[in-house]
């Protein structure tokens, strides 16, 4: 993985980030609303959204359920693509902009050998620097060690949580390739959008 951040016309980008994806046959598209219900509420929904893109990609990706291989392959890409919407899903509402009225978009593209989801949501001025710092430890350190580290500091820590986990089981489940893009955008006033980008291999 890409462990440097780079500017471009769009943005700032870390990691691995396509900015012009190849076009595909096969994608969908979803947004949420982030004022339409609270998000304790659309939290409880998220597995249901991310089961529901698993279900609509996957029976596109020509896995035959004919022999047992087959079967497991197909399986292992349906669980592949529900748990990493959801991780995204969860991520992005957890750090969206309570203030902002644009749509939480979830994109999920089948393209040659690759599936790639790519997600957007407002950031908060304020989270900006510590999700920043918390990216690029994920790109400059060893997955797997650094997996290890935060079980520890969660196992120590009074009230520990599991932030990060998810994108390092990406990484070490999944072998994910992973890029975020942060973009600044004027309109009314300046808000600052977040791209966040998984690859996995089919």
């Amino acid at each position: 993985m890409n462990s440097t951040s780079s500017v471009s016309m769009n943005g700032k980008i870390f990691g691995d980030f396509l900015e012009n994806l190849p076009s595909s046959k096969e994608y969908l598209i979803v947004s949420f609303s982030p004022s339409s219900a609270p998000l304790q509420k659309r939290w409880r929904n998220n597995g249901l959204s991310a089961n529901f893109l698993a279900d609509y990609l996957s029976s596109f990706l020509g896995c035959e359920e004919k022999d047992s291989d087959a079967t497991i392959k197909y399986s292992e890409v349906k669980d592949a693509i529900a748990y990493i919407a959801n991780e995204l899903l969860e991520n992005a509402m957890k750090y969206n902009n309570r203030d902002s009225t644009a749509p939480i978009t979830i994109q999920i593209h089948s393209i040659d050998n690759k599936i790639i989801f790519q997600i957007t949501n407002s950031i908060h001025e304020r989270e900006i620097k510590a999700l920043q710092n918390n990216i690029q430890e994920l790109i400059s350190c060893d997955p797997h060690e650094l997996y290890i580290t935060k079980l520890e500091r969660n196992a120590i820590a009074e009230n520990g949580t599991a932030s990060g986990l998810g994108f390092l089981t990406m990484l070490n489940d999944y072998g994910a390739i992973l890029g975020w893009r942060f973009n600044e955008l004027v309109k009314d006033y300046k808000e600052t959008t977040i791209t966040t980008m998984v690859q996995i291999m089919m």
